[in-house]
């Protein structure tokens, strides 16, 4: 059976879109290629037309997670006030809606633990798409130099991913909610007042 032009390509990204959401929800171990394609309505042989390891679709995954990411922030600044765009960043970052919705949300929140674990190829793409994705983010950030503003979204990063993974890890949606409002109020106060 002849596939139209292009088929490969949209099949590859279908599964990489789909590991990306799944990785993002139940790790890199969570995840099995088997039942992936099988989600897919594509064979376990298939896979190996597209990648040479789960490690490669990790890292592709990764890459689509950080891609998404930068999605969600150009959201956030368009949504924002002119000079209140890191604002906006930090309250979307740090919302409920953000945190419940593990599958669709920061890959440095999702899977920062488990790529630390990763062989050295899964940190470099790791790395090479946070750095892009704190780049963007530095240009709302307050500094006389964009090394200094990289810096503090670095700090600023560091912070609210913690915030997200405390607030994802408890039970109590009130506590839930109290870690991520003190959050923000201090990320903003830190970094939006200046």
């Amino acid at each position: 059976m002849r596939y139209p032009a292009g088929h490969k390509q949209e099949t590859r990204e279908q599964i990489v879109r789909t590991a990306s959401r799944r990785f993002r929800k139940k790790g890199a171990e969570g995840v099995a290629i088997n039942d992936l394609m099988r989600e897919l309505q594509l064979t376990h042989g298939g896979f190996y037309r597209h990648f040479g390891s789960k490690q490669q679709l990790f890292i592709a995954a990764l890459q689509k997670a950080f891609e998404d990411g930068l999605v969600f922030l150009r959201q956030a600044t368009e949504h924002a006030p002119k000079g209140k765009e890191l604002n906006g960043i930090i309250q979307r970052y740090l919302s409920t809606e953000h945190c419940l919705n593990v599958e669709n949300g920061c890959p440095m929140a999702a899977l920062s633990t488990e790529v630390g674990r990763q062989p050295k190829s899964v940190r470099l793409a790791f790395d090479r798409s946070m750095g892009a994705f704190v780049s963007r983010v530095a240009r709302f950030v307050p500094g006389k130099s964009m090394k200094k503003r990289k810096l503090k979204a670095h700090v600023l990063f560091s912070g609210m991913v913690g915030a997200i993974s405390m607030a994802r890890a408890v039970s109590d949606p009130k506590l839930r909610e109290e870690i991520l409002k003190s959050s923000r109020e201090m990320y903003i106060q830190a970094f939006c007042n200046n």
